[in-house]
């Protein structure tokens, strides 16, 4: 699967760069880092450019939650009154997150970029919580620039060695995304306790 996404980037250069990274923020399974750092590869090796394909990434991170934050305008309420109650998901959660995004919250537009599985979600929820289109786009858009420039340029300067360490990427990956989720989870528990003492 990933040999076969590799060389979709390999043939279709910035488009394939284009819509991997497209779909894959909207939620297929692809492997979004590691793609992006072999692009930084072929840049390294001269087969593209390392401006296009910055942009080419960019553009297809902010396409991909775009979509996203669109579904969640359109779909996200109508599924929250239809199916919330069955995940006890109310509109007066979904209000209180709005008022989370609104201050802080909207950061997790921006640092989601580098959690798998928040990525996908972020959008979602902002759409969904009706986030002001301009305040999602400058958070969301600003981190999907940071995120595709940050691997890609990670690519670039392994250079050679990226193929060593290309393995062991989803791996350190993997124990970012269970560190972030404990934390989080911490966190959580943590308010909720305090929340409870008061």
């Amino acid at each position: 699967m990933e040999g076969a996404l590799l060389q979709w980037i390999y043939h279709y250069g910035y488009l394939g760069i284009f819509f991997l990274l497209m779909f894959g923020i909207i939620g297929l399974p692809i492997p979004d880092e590691l793609l992006l750092t072999f692009s930084g590869y072929l840049v390294f090796k001269g087969h593209l450019a390392l401006a296009p394909s910055i942009a080419s990434a960019f553009l297809g991170s902010i396409c991909g939650v775009s979509v996203s934050y669109g579904i969640g305008c359109t779909g996200g309420s109508f599924l929250v009154r239809k199916y919330g109650r069955w995940f006890h998901v109310t509109q007066e959660k979904i209000d209180r997150v709005h008022e989370w995004l609104e201050h802080t919250g909207k950061w997790g537009l921006f640092i989601g970029y580098f959690i798998p599985g928040v990525r996908h979600l972020t959008a979602l929820v902002a759409g969904t919580s009706r986030l002001r289109y301009p305040v999602f786009a400058a958070y969301a858009y600003t981190g999907g620039l940071f995120w595709s420039s940050t691997f890609i340029l990670t690519g670039f300067f392994l250079g050679k060695k990226w193929i060593k360490i290309s393995a062991s990427i989803h791996r350190w990956i993997l124990i970012a995304v269970v560190v972030t989720a404990c934390m989080l989870l911490f966190y959580y528990l943590l308010r909720r306790k305090v929340h409870k003492d008061n």
